[in-house]
């Protein structure tokens, strides 16, 4: 039995590689950490870490950090830096933050952040931005989790949680690659298979999943709104819905079922490629075998259909009675903490006048009244057309636009067109590279912080175990901006009193939060038979009225979006497949290809053909291959397979080449899917999320 070195330290901590939130266990030596390890106590993870959590240290001590502030010494773009103090860097933020709004009000600065961290680092921006007074705070919420989210809420009240501790006897897997993007529900999921769980995978691809499941669905992707009509059609005429639930406890009904009625299986198979068949059995097992669970992922957030998907999805669950029932989808008790994803005393969101919010970039375009984010698109449209009107200068908290924005030509026209652009990241990106101030940000093993996973009813602690050069936390950049702008009353002298507000609902300092660990909520089943469900009508809204008298879809709508193969038919000859894309296991969007132990992983972008179609294109594995759309054209690296339909090219996402430089532009532009997509009208009416997937392409062998 080895020896127990009793100099090692072990702290509790939060994995922030990406949104969910893994616990870990951080292994310490003194000053330096040996080891990081899943904790098995963790509610999220329970122990299992997935590649990119393993490869936190590689992260952490990577050469190319960015460790000291920059200053553009040349041409936007050309690589040139001069390393400054923070005092320099911030002060010059600053002087180009007050030049755009004195000389063309607020509303002409931006503030943009890249993906949830886990943590409050939007929030602190947000906070900033609206005590600054401007109206624009661009995120990812239109095409990330959020169209779920409203989905959900707009149906009955709250976003459920599926209860895998009385496993389901169904689950389903809808646009979700769990192995890959949320590694504890792949446990879980995993771990309910075992126990004689039913499992239906809605994917175009073959995922891990797949091999366990009774069904596999192939959707054309784009269509799964179609798809879910479809089931509920047969679940309706079959009557294989809860009758006792639909009857006491959802609203609508008699409209659904005859809005439905032009969604047959025979009808929705001309849609989706999925055989009426195979439409009728998914929608038996999954009705027929309750109580039962239904995970969607970020596919069905990539286009204008994203909030009305989440809706049927959200119906499929209340007309089967699958809500608020041991091993379906209950409500859970959210720790009483403030909201990161949205909290008024937080945010400061009151601080902005009513004329100066209505100034907002998107405030004209009849957007769900709780969309309230500007849109990549508007934003771009904004900077090269200076309509509604000009956008001077521009702020970036650890997103790389250039690769993960639509229509990537068109950001980067307007990237080189702003006054003043400063960007806060991990490393130099292609975005950052066009920056005038580029901010070193640490990772999550250098800064303290209170993380709620959006997945879970989970609160969990972070907390500072190393530091590296300069960086510093999101939180302390904002600090030292609202210092020199006049500001710094509205944020508190140190990061941990900013931890202690946030806490303070809980009735908890960051200190005592440090000893706890984790806060987590309480399954309530059945809330909705002692409270009713949180909706106007105390009900599962199936109709929703609330829908009707903003001006959008009371029920779901399947519309074709523009560019794809129903609505464009003319164009099926020029571009004769079908483009998807995904994320892998080891690349959090654009981040990671630095990362030795991640790209050794993942070396290339690759695109999937099915062998039937790389043959008809004289294409063979590992042959270079370039997709074309209307919108442009990249090359990526042959992967046939007969894991995807002949129709579909699944193309990889969030691809650039650190290892290109400045010279070579990063490489941002050869392989980057954004290149084929497109962010004009017509968008999501709900929040006006562009179509990113299920877009016509054609390949061709690369010379």
């Amino acid at each position: 039995m080895g020896k127990i070195d009793t100099n090692i330290k072990v702290v509790k901590s939060t994995c922030g590689l990406c949104q969910t939130g893994c616990g870990v266990l951080i292994h310490m030596k003194g000053k330096t950490i040996t080891k990081i390890e899943g904790d098995p106590a963790s509610p999220v993870n329970r122990g299992v870490l997935c590649v990119k959590g393993q490869a936190s240290l590689a992260y952490l001590n990577h050469p190319d950090r960015l460790t000291h502030p920059l200053k553009r010494a040349g041409e936007r773009g050309g690589g040139e830096w001069q390393r400054v103090s923070w005092d320099e860097a911030l002060d010059t933020v600053a002087e180009g933050f007050i030049k755009a709004k004195t000389s063309y009000g607020a509303e002409s600065l931006v503030f943009m952040r890249g993906s949830f961290k886990g943590g409050f680092q939007g929030a602190y921006l947000a906070r900033f931005a609206n005590a600054f007074g401007s109206p624009n705070i661009a995120s990812m919420a239109s095409v990330c989790y959020v169209p779920r989210v409203h989905g959900s809420v707009l149906t009955y009240g709250y976003t459920p949680v599926p209860d895998y501790a009385n496993p389901p006897a169904c689950i389903v897997v809808w646009g979700a690659n769990l192995a890959e993007t949320r590694i504890g529900e792949y446990e879980q999921t995993v771990h309910a298979l075992d126990k004689g769980s039913k499992l239906i995978v809605i994917d175009p691809r073959r995922i891990e999943l797949t091999d366990r499941a009774a069904l596999w669905v192939q959707p054309r992707p784009g269509s799964d709104l179609a798809l879910a009509l479809g089931m509920i059609n047969w679940i309706i005429t079959d009557g294989l819905y809860d009758k006792s639930f639909v009857q006491n406890w959802t609203v609508g009904f008699e409209e659904l079922k005859d809005h439905v009625q032009q969604y047959t299986p025979d009808a929705v198979e001309g849609i989706t490629w999925v055989k009426a068949a195979d439409i009728k059995k998914t929608a038996v097992l999954y009705a027929t075998h309750t109580p039962g669970i239904i995970q969607i992922g970020n596919a069905i957030d990539h286009n204008m259909n994203n909030v009305q998907t989440a809706r049927a999805i959200a119906i499929l669950r209340a007309i089967t009675g699958n809500l608020g029932v041991p091993g379906g989808e209950v409500a859970c008790s959210v720790p009483t903490i403030l909201n990161p994803l949205g909290s008024p005393e937080l945010d400061l969101r009151d601080k902005i006048s009513k004329e100066e919010r209505a100034k907002r970039l998107d405030a004209a375009t009849g957007m769900l009244p709780m969309a309230y984010y500007a849109l990549p698109q508007t934003i771009v449209k904004a900077v090269l057309q200076k309509d509604p009107y000009p956008i001077h200068a521009g702020f970036i908290q650890g997103g790389d636009m250039l690769v993960t924005y639509p229509n990537v030509q068109a950001v980067y026209q307007a990237f080189t067109k702003l006054d003043f652009l400063a960007v806060a990241d991990m490393f130099m990106t292609p975005t950052a590279a066009l920056a005038d101030i580029v901010l070193p940000v640490g990772t999550y093993l250098e800064f303290d912080d209170v993380v709620a996973p959006p997945y879970y009813p989970v609160v969990q602690v972070q907390q500072k175990v190393a530091q590296i050069g300069e960086c510093r936390s999101d939180y302390a950049i904002m600090r030292g901006l609202a210092e020199r702008l006049d500001l710094e009353g509205y944020f508190w002298e140190k990061e941990t009193q900013s931890l202690d507000f946030i806490l303070h609902p809980a009735g908890l300092t960051f200190e005592e939060f440090r000893e706890i660990g984790v806060l987590q909520g309480e399954k309530e089943y059945r809330k909705h038979e002692r409270d009713g469900f949180r909706t106007p009508s105390g009900k599962a809204e199936l109709y929703s009225a609330r829908l009707k008298e903003w001006g959008f879809d009371p029920l779901p709508v399947y519309r074709e979006p523009e560019g794809m193969p129903l609505s464009a038919p003319e164009l099926v000859q020029e571009y004769p497949l079908v483009l998807t894309s995904w994320k892998s296991a080891p690349f959090r969007h654009s981040g990671g290809r630095q990362i030795a132990p991640l790209r050794d992983a993942h070396p290339n972008p690759v695109i999937w053909l099915h062998p039937e179609t790389a043959r008809r294109h004289g294409i063979r594995d590992g042959d270079r291959v370039h997709i074309e759309t209307k919108q442009g054209r990249i090359t990526q690296q042959a992967h046939v397979t007969a894991d995807i339909d002949p129709r579909v090219a699944g193309v990889d996402y969030g691809w650039w080449f650190p290892e290109q430089g400045a010279k070579g532009r990063y490489g941002w532009a050869e392989a980057n899917i954004n290149v084929l997509t497109d962010d004009h009208v017509p968008v999501g009416s709900e929040m006006g999320t562009p179509t990113l997937r299920g877009i016509m392409c054609k390949i061709s062998k690369a010379g």
